[in-house]
């Protein structure tokens, strides 16, 4: 009997404990290690404005898993051991294990930036807590409105969602006909927009640069956001250089800027395991170089191309079915005395919203963006789905009709 324990039960998490017990030996034991007892959807970026209830969102982990024959601890991960083959757990307690799967995702350093996060003075969508607090927060905005900043802070890994939020608000904000009462700015630690953190096509640059001005939303890029007060975003606009080019102060009364993202605290500086932001490196079979039992899928990945966007270093999560396919194919090889020979397929499509359109990104690899794009209302169609909970009228406030049969 061999013991598999997957750290993280996220998107990534679930797939791979349940790729694993499907391609695992009968005997073997499947551990999945969280720190929340409660499975709670990612929101998109765009379902700020209307998030919807906790309940049609979350489930608890433990009798889904045990359905499964997987066993599952909440206590969460305090330090993990690699030299011992142990995690330390929260509450104290540690958990052996001959390979290990981490799937963690990233923690969220609001707190680099003085005034930065729902602790502050701006808004976050990273987790469900707080975009019902940023929706919230939208409700009493609206009532009032004013300037508007969205966008990113140094060291973001993620800048997609933050072009989705910009335009979806800006397309609620003309659905409620307050929009020419708002000022919008858009924040960004990319060199131009439209890079994405991994270079970004002039296709793709164009495209954005254009749903911006026609919207009327200007934008900062090189953007180092370094202190945060009370209706007050104070931005350091860097030359190609890294060197200071201009300050800004902008005004605002609501803002919502992506954090930095780091690794978790169980995993942070592990020499051999992680990079310097905390980040697992692996091998071309997802396996740890040093630590050969340890594999990682999701955003718990180091860039396999670091980008050179000051100031951040920009990344993008794995394809997740083909990841996780692959390194489960990989510990039963090893289960089986062999050695791994299953290889990801990096390509992946993207779609993301624009408000009332969206754009389709097609990457091969993942590690290029935009090697092809489409655009049009189209691709809001997916995402009106998300929001209104499918089958439905489109509504409204979309400016969509749905199409004939």
């Amino acid at each position: 009997m061999s013991r598999i324990v997957i750290l993280g039960a996220g998107v990534n998490g679930l797939s791979m404990a349940y790729e694993m017990r499907e391609l695992a030996r009968a005997g073997d034991r499947i551990t999945v290690v969280a720190n929340d007892p409660l499975f709670r959807s990612a929101l998109g970026p765009w379902e700020a404005p209307r998030t919807r209830p906790d309940g049609d969102i979350e489930f608890a982990l433990g009798p889904r898993l045990a359905r499964k024959g997987i066993d599952f601890t909440a206590a969460g991960a305090r330090r993990l051991h690699p030299g011992e083959n142990r995690i330390e757990l929260g509450d104290g307690a540690s958990l052996d294990y001959d390979f290990l799967v981490i799937a963690a995702g990233p923690k969220l350093a609001f707190s680099e930036i003085e005034g930065l996060g729902p602790g502050g003075y701006t808004h976050a969508v990273c987790h469900v807590d707080q975009a019902v607090i940023a929706s919230e927060a939208w409700e009493r905005f609206v009532a009032d409105p004013g300037p508007i900043v969205v966008g990113t802070a140094p060291g973001a890994t993620c800048f997609g969602p933050a072009y989705q939020l910009a335009l979806a608000i800006e397309s609620d904000l003309h659905r409620r006909g307050i929009r020419e009462r708002v000022d919008m700015s858009f924040v960004t630690a990319e060199p131009h927009i439209g890079h994405l953190g991994l270079g970004g096509s002039s296709e793709c640059r164009t495209l954005l640069e254009s749903a911006l001005r026609k919207r009327s939303i200007r934008w900062i890029t090189n953007a180092r956001v370094t202190r945060v007060e009370a209706g007050r975003m104070h931005v350091s606009e860097r030359d190609a250089g890294g060197g200071p080019k201009q300050e800004h102060v902008l005004a605002f009364k609501y803002s919502v800027m992506l954090p930095a993202s780091r690794s978790i605290d169980a995993i942070a500086g592990i020499d051999g395991l992680v990079n310097q932001c905390g980040f697992v490196l692996i091998d071309d079979y997802l396996r740890n170089p040093r630590y050969g039992n340890i594999y990682a899928v999701g955003v718990s990945v180091a860039p396999a191309k670091e980008a050179p966007a000051p100031p951040g270093t920009a990344k993008i999560g794995c394809s997740i079915e083909s990841v996780v396919t692959a390194a489960a194919n990989n510990i039963r090889a090893q289960l089986d005395g062999g050695a791994p020979t299953h290889k990801p397929i990096w390509n992946a499509l993207s779609v993301a919203d624009l408000g009332a359109a969206g754009i389709a990104f097609v990457e091969q690899p993942q590690t290029a963006a935009g090697d092809s794009l489409s655009a049009g209302g189209w691709l809001h169609l997916p995402q009106c789905a998300c929001c209104e909970g499918g089958g439905g009228e489109l509504p409204q406030a979309h400016g969509l009709s749905r199409p004939a049969a």
